[in-house]
């Protein structure tokens, strides 16, 4: 059985005062994994009370909760757990371009702020529907979190830098075939839109050359850190939904601070850790 640790050594970057962890999911009881999707987490559900000994251990003072593909189009989970979390936290959820505005309405509501499109195997809302998906984002005030292959980055990119409302490139651009001088630069065009930020999470899901640097994921997220520090967020990815086995379950303490490393200064760490998601996901300035 899979078994998560929630508690242990502090990391040795100390993250900063008001810490947004924007990458990760959690599970209440009583929320089935919907046809289409992929299972519930294998072994113990990672429930609010667990991610708070996370949050504890890492230093982590405010999170986005994102909605898991195993509850595919139900956002009832997330629902569930900002009520559970609280003021600390924000959600992300799956709409499309059907949903009405008193669904908006009740998701806003409840604490979310932000759609989900996950054009990968299990995601709920593919690239098909993206701009159906910002329009009634725009429409609401929210923004948006987008991840697929991206491989494709540069095909898409006309798409991708049309969007006007605020949207994160998920999980390093997952670029499964590896980074390319193209790639990159095409990453690069669509943050200096102004609408697009680039998002450090899972970096294990798409780094070729693996742990414990992921030097290939660690190429590219210098140099994005060092080009746009002020359009860097970052996530733990908990509770590693892709891991599948405890031998390849990642440590959060040392995937803390390798990817933390990755900044330049601690200036650029805060701003990633701090100041992007306070402004980007609504949250009031941390005191």
């Amino acid at each position: 059985m899979l078994t998560r640790t929630l508690t242990g050594p502090k990391p040795a970057v100390t993250l900063p005062a008001g810490t947004v962890d924007t990458q990760m999911h959690m599970y209440m009881p009583g929320f089935p994994a919907q046809p289409g999707g992929p299972p519930n987490p294998a072994g113990d559900l990672p429930t609010p009370e667990q991610y708070r000994q996370v949050m504890d251990w890492l230093g982590i003072d405010r999170v986005v909760v994102t909605q898991g593909n195993a509850q595919q189009r139900d956002n009832g989970n997330v629902i569930a757990c900002l009520a559970e979390m609280g003021d600390v936290a924000r959600g992300v959820a799956v709409i499309d371009g059907d949903t009405d505005d008193a669904e908006m309405t009740r998701l806003s509501d409840a604490g979310v702020v932000g759609a989900r499109v996950m054009d990968l195997p299990g995601g709920a809302v593919g690239l098909d529907a993206l701009e159906d998906v910002a329009a009634r984002a725009k429409a609401h005030g929210w923004m948006m979190t987008v991840q697929f292959d991206g491989s494709r980055i540069e095909e898409l990119e006309p798409r991708l830098a049309k969007l006007d409302v605020p949207w994160i490139l998920d999980h390093h651009a997952k670029i499964f075939d590896g980074p390319t001088p193209g790639r990159v630069a095409a990453i690069k065009r669509l943050v200096d839109t102004g609408n697009c930020w680039f998002k450090f999470a899972g970096c294990y899901e798409s780094s070729k050359s693996g742990p414990p640097d992921y030097t290939d994921i660690a190429d590219v997220a210098r140099e994005m850190a060092a080009f746009a520090p002020q359009r860097i967020v970052w996530g733990t990815n908990w509770p590693h939904n892709l891991a599948k086995a405890t031998e390849d379950y990642p440590d959060d303490r040392a995937l803390t601070d390798t990817v933390l490393s990755w900044f330049p200064s601690d200036e650029a760490r805060r701003q990633a850790l701090v100041d992007n998601p306070e402004a980007l996901f609504g949250f009031p300035r941390f005191s």
